[in-house]
């Protein structure tokens, strides 16, 4: 179980203010009232209210954190949510006033990354990847797991939810509390890069995992041996796909915030072109594994090609050397009252003989010209 579980699976404080809260939304719109059940599950991970880079004390629901920050000049709200359902959603989405489009793509979790602006909100979509371990590479093994993570930045409030069980949040949200208050000053723009920095330095550890698999497989690929079958190689490529679709397109969103002007703060700007930094070299990672699986599944498609015309060649030299025999037999099995050393006392062995030296000689033949 990691650390992203729900507070109510933990049994938590806030699970239950929170599930008697959501019962009461769902029942009455939008007016919060608590009571029922104190089991009622939730996808809020943690929710906290920030002010000058620490965490003020207490436990808030997603509505009281956002009232609290409210009442303080500079603070701001950090919800982290888990695969929330529709409903849990539209909750949040009337709490703290965010566009149904986004909503609709952060429940259902199948976007590309991608930043879009709804009035003072800014959405960003990310895809996270994990590496899969695995004791051999197989036609069915999953090497890469991909998920979805979704970033809400407001002015008073940021909004992460994730999808899929790669890249946790829970050591993010601790690295900026205890190790980075300074950078947690800047506001929620901070919690979107050190959450991107996280995703990023995900694919980093994927790429150079990847890279061990694809090295296992050139070497099988170009062995004596040759223990890497083709369908090896298109289930590796089949991964490396998918992985490519989570690190390619993150280009341009964050090309998008390095070059935006008055909305990122400058401070952060500059952190996340060190994210784009890395990112850019994952992908050139990625390019030049791809290119690299391209040569491997090229050349062990010509190795199957030869391997063929290898045993083409084996099944014609052995069908030309018995032909000799199927000749002779031919000739010798007609009906005919007269012919040659029929009734001759050594015709036979002279003839198994002879068809002995000519088989000699032509399977010496084929085997100095490599056909056997």
């Amino acid at each position: 179980m990691t650390e992203e579980r729900s507070w109510a699976a933990r049994g938590g404080p806030l699970s239950k203010a929170w599930a008697a809260r959501m019962r009461g939304l769902l029942n009455n719109g939008d007016h919060f009232e608590p009571g029922g059940s104190d089991q009622s599950p939730t996808s809020v991970v943690d929710c906290g209210v920030y002010m000058d880079g620490k965490r003020t004390p207490g436990e808030f629901a997603p509505d009281q954190a956002l009232e609290e920050a409210s009442r303080q000049e500079g603070a701001f709200v950090w919800l982290g949510l888990h695969a929330p359902t529709d409903a849990e959603m539209a909750s949040i989405a009337r709490i703290y006033g965010l566009h149904e489009l986004a909503v609709e793509d952060a429940v259902k979790a199948e976007q590309r990354p991608k930043l879009e602006q709804f009035g003072a909100v800014h959405f960003l979509v990310l895809r996270t990847a994990r590496y899969v371990p695995h004791q051999e590479l197989t036609e069915s093994s999953q090497v890469v797991e991909t998920g979805q993570m979704m970033i809400f930045i407001g002015e008073q409030f940021v909004i992460t939810v994730r999808h899929g069980d790669a890249s946790e949040m829970a050591p993010v949200r601790a690295d900026l509390e205890n190790q980075r208050a300074a950078l947690l000053q800047q506001g929620p723009w901070a919690v979107a890069y050190a959450v991107t920095d996280r995703v990023v330095d995900h694919y980093l550890e994927v790429a150079d995992d990847f890279e061990a698999d694809l090295d296992l497989i050139e070497e099988g690929v170009f062995s004596r041996d040759r223990i890497a079958p083709i369908q090896q190689v298109y289930q590796l490529k089949r991964e490396l796909v998918e992985f490519r679709r989570a690190v390619v397109p993150l280009q341009r969103p964050l090309a998008a915030i390095t070059s935006s002007q008055g909305v990122v703060p400058k401070e952060i700007r500059r952190y996340f072109r060190d994210v784009q930094d890395h990112l850019t070299r994952t992908v050139e990672q990625v390019s030049s594994y791809d290119d690299l699986l391209n040569s491997i599944l090229q050349a062990r498609l010509a190795q199957v090609t030869v391997d063929q015309n290898n045993d083409m060649r084996k099944i014609a030299s052995w069908a030309a050397i018995a032909t000799v025999w199927t000749a002779f037999a031919g000739v010798y099995g007609m009906n005919f009252d007269y012919m040659p050393e029929t009734e001759w006392k050594y015709g036979y062995p002279a003839l198994i003989a002879l068809l002995s030296i000519i088989t000699v000689l032509l399977y010496r033949a084929l085997r100095r010209n490599g056909w056997l």
